[in-house]
C-alpha cells in the first residue's frame, strides 16, 4: 500500500449514530499524529459532529470532513485511493455495504466494518476476495459487538481445557437497551433473507481452496458429514482416515430420530479422539 497518501484512517457513516459513537472514541484515544477523517454524504451533519469533537479539543476544529455516498462509486473510489484504513459503519450492509468494498478492495485500502449479516460477509468473500489478494487489501468484517465478545470468551475458555478432547462451545449474551436504527433494519433484512443467505454460504465455502498436504502449518481436517478425502479438501495417506458415528438425533419438527450421524476426520489433520475408528480397507 503507498505510504504517501493523505489519510492513515477515514471514518465513513461518521454522521450515524454508531458512527458518531465510533468518532467520538477516537477523537478520546487516537495515537498522537493520526491522521484521520470524518466522511458521509450529509456534509452539515458531519460538521456539527466536528464542532461537538472540537468542544473537547480544540485541535479537531480542522479535522478534514470527506463527502461521498455509497451511490456514487467515482467518489469511493477517491475516498478509498487516500485512505490506508478505511472504517464503515455505513449499514444494513446487505443494501449498502458492497460499493465500498469494492472500492477498498480495487485500491489496496484495508476495510473494516461492524456488520453482522453473515450473507454480506460471505458475499463479500465470493465477489472480492481474488482483487483484494492481488492488490493486498485487507478486508476485515464484524469489528465490534457482533464478533469481539464471542471471539474473545471462546480464546480465554479453549485455552484453560485440555487440547487432545473434542470441545464444544457455547455462548451465551445478557445486554440492555435497544437497537438503532441500522441495525434494526439489519436484523430485519436477515431474517427475511435467511434461504439466500444459506445458499450464498454454501457457495462460499465450495469456493474455498482445497485443504494443504498433511503436515503443513495449514492443515486443519476435512468438513464434517463427508469424508474428507472423498472432498477433495484433504491430501492425507488413507493409514490416518478414521470414522466415528454419532448418535440418533431427535428432528427438531416431528420429535423423531433421525439416522445414525457419522462424522468424518484425519487423523492426520486431528487428534484421535476417543471411539474413532479407522475407515475400513485403510492400511495398518
Amino acid at each position: 500500500m503507498p505510504s504517501d497518501r493523505p489519510y492513515d484512517l477515514v471514518l465513513f457513516g461518521a454522521s450515524g449514530f454508531t458512527g458518531g459513537l465510533t468518532a467520538r472514541y477516537l477523537a478520546r484515544t487516537a495515537p498522537a499524529g493520526l491522521r484521520w477523517a470524518l466522511a458521509g454524504r450529509n456534509r452539515d451533519k458531519l460538521a456539527a459532529l466536528r464542532t461537538e469533537l472540537a468542544a473537547g479539543d480544540p485541535a479537531l476544529a480542522d479535522l478534514p470532513l470527506l463527502d461521498a455516498d455509497v451511490t456514487d462509486p467515482a467518489a469511493l473510489g477517491r475516498l478509498a485511493a487516500e485512505a490506508r484504513v478505511l472504517a464503515s459503519t455505513v449499514g444494513p450492509y446487505q443494501r449498502h455495504g458492497e460499493p465500498l468494498v469494492a472500492a477498498c478492495a480495487a485500491a489496496g485500502t484495508d476495510y473494516l466494518d461492524i456488520t453482522g449479516e453473515p450473507e454480506f460477509v460471505d458475499e463479500m468473500y465470493l465477489r472480492h476476495q481474488d482483487t483484494a489478494l492481488r492488490t493486498g487489501a485487507r478486508l476485515v468484517h464484524a469489528c465490534g459487538f457482533d464478533s469481539v465478545p464471542h471471539d474473545l470468551g471462546a480464546y480465554f475458555t479453549v485455552r484453560r481445557l485440555p487440547r487432545d478432547v473434542p470441545i464444544n462451545l457455547a455462548g451465551y449474551v445478557r445486554a440492555g437497551g435497544r437497537f438503532s436504527a441500522g441495525t434494526y433494519h439489519s436484523a430485519l433484512l436477515a431474517v427475511s433473507r435467511r434461504r439466500q443467505a444459506a445458499a450464498v454460504a454454501r457457495k462460499r465455502r465450495r469456493s474455498e481452496p482445497a485443504r494443504p498436504a498433511a503436515g503443513s502449518a495449514r492443515c486443519r481436517g476435512g468438513p464434517a458429514g463427508s469424508p474428507s478425502w472423498a472432498s477433495g479438501r484433504c491430501r492425507c495417506p488413507p493409514s490416518t482416515r478414521w470414522w466415528s458415528a454419532g448418535p440418533r438425533r431427535p428432528c427438531r419438527r416431528t420429535g423423531r430420530s433421525s439416522a445414525t450421524r457419522t462424522t468424518w476426520r484425519c487423523a492426520g489433520c486431528v487428534p484421535r479422539w476417543p471411539g474413532w475408528r479407522r475407515w475400513p480397507g485403510s492400511p495398518a
